[in-house]
């Protein structure tokens, strides 16, 4: 999880909590959270390398729309940040 930024972490965040979003719907989701709008310049090269490391599944609902989904990998690694923040945090 270390060699993620936090953006790419609040990526994780967002794949966690829907049912295999379109990038479209993440960037939605991204741009309610963060106060400078995301461009898809910003986000698809940082969901590609999401998929390179194996965090994140891609897939095709149809021919011009990509879903993504968390590996178990990704799970795993968004589990133990999970874990390790809340060593430090309690809410």
């Amino acid at each position: 999880m270390d060699q993620l930024t936090g953006f790419q972490r609040d990526l994780l965040y967002v794949i966690a909590g829907k049912d295999r979003p379109s990038g479209q719907e993440i960037l939605d989701d991204i741009n309610r959270y963060i106060d400078q709008p995301v461009t898809h310049g910003r986000l698809y090269p940082n969901l590609d390398t999401l998929v390179e490391k194996e965090l994140v599944e891609k897939g095709q609902l149809d021919r011009r729309t990509n879903y993504y989904a968390l590996t178990p990998k990704g799970r795993r690694v968004l589990e133990q940040r999970q874990e390790w923040v809340d060593q430090y945090v309690d809410v």
